[in-house]
């Protein structure tokens, strides 16, 4: 298994920050640095800025209805971050993230692999929302969020155009939006482009799975037929 591979399949980290850790020079194959490819045999002991990598028996995934106030980060360093909220006995971490005031369903694992495809904006892979605003919604709103908009997308630094999108109004100040890209604070930024804020925000879909019943705060294990739709079986 490529090493970039073994350290994702860990649940340690994901496969892109599998390979910052192997450029920066901090992983240790059997106590040396290791070279940027290498396939990892059964004898070998990896090591990722210090950490000993062990795999866990089964691979873990879950589904949390995220509360308001809780980071989407693994970093034990940050309080209220989300794998001290969830407490799960093994080492898993978020795939994507929320914004910290955003609540909804997000996903966790130890498996690196499922993390490509589901944040790859190329694979287009839907999440839905439904979002509340300040205002009462008008029809030229709902229309000019549809066909897509240009908001400042701070990692490139400049405009980005938003992707044309179904909505669903459901009452005079809510609708239902469904996304295919990841840009940071989208929907609170389309909606501010209309002098529109957004005042809740909650995710209710990833690809097939729906968050449901599940109450705020609680998470569980997804079912066999949701982790194969998850792998595109």
């Amino acid at each position: 298994m490529r090493l970039n591979q073994y350290i994702s399949s860990s649940g340690f980290c994901s496969r892109r920050q599998a390979e910052r850790y192997i450029t920066a020079e901090k992983v240790l194959v059997n106590g040396e640095i290791a070279p940027h490819v290498y396939f990892v045999e059964d004898h070998d002991e990896v090591e990722v800025d210090g950490h000993k990598i062990t795999h866990a028996s089964q691979a873990i995934y879950i589904m949390l209805n995220k509360p308001s106030g809780i980071t989407c980060t693994a970093s034990p360093d940050i309080t209220d971050n989300i794998i001290d909220f969830v407490s799960h006995p093994e080492r898993i971490f978020p795939v994507g993230r929320l914004d910290k005031e955003t609540e909804g369903l997000i996903l966790l694992t130890n498996d690196g692999s499922i993390v490509n495809d589901l944040m790859k904006e190329e694979n287009k892979q839907e999440k839905e929302y439904i979002v509340t605003v300040d205002k009462n919604i008008t029809e030229a709103f709902i229309a000019d969020l549809s066909n897509g908009v240009d908001i400042y997308n701070p990692r490139k630094k400049g405009y980005s155009r938003t992707n044309p999108c179904p909505i669903i109004q459901l009452d005079d100040d809510t609708f239902r939006i469904t996304l295919s890209q990841g840009l940071n604070r989208q929907i609170r930024r389309m909606c501010r482009r209309f002098q529109y804020t957004v005042t809740h925000l909650e995710r209710v879909r990833i690809k097939h799975i729906e968050l449901g019943s599940l109450e705020r705060g609680q998470w569980r294990n997804l079912t066999s037929e949701e982790i194969e739709g998850l792998k595109g079986k």
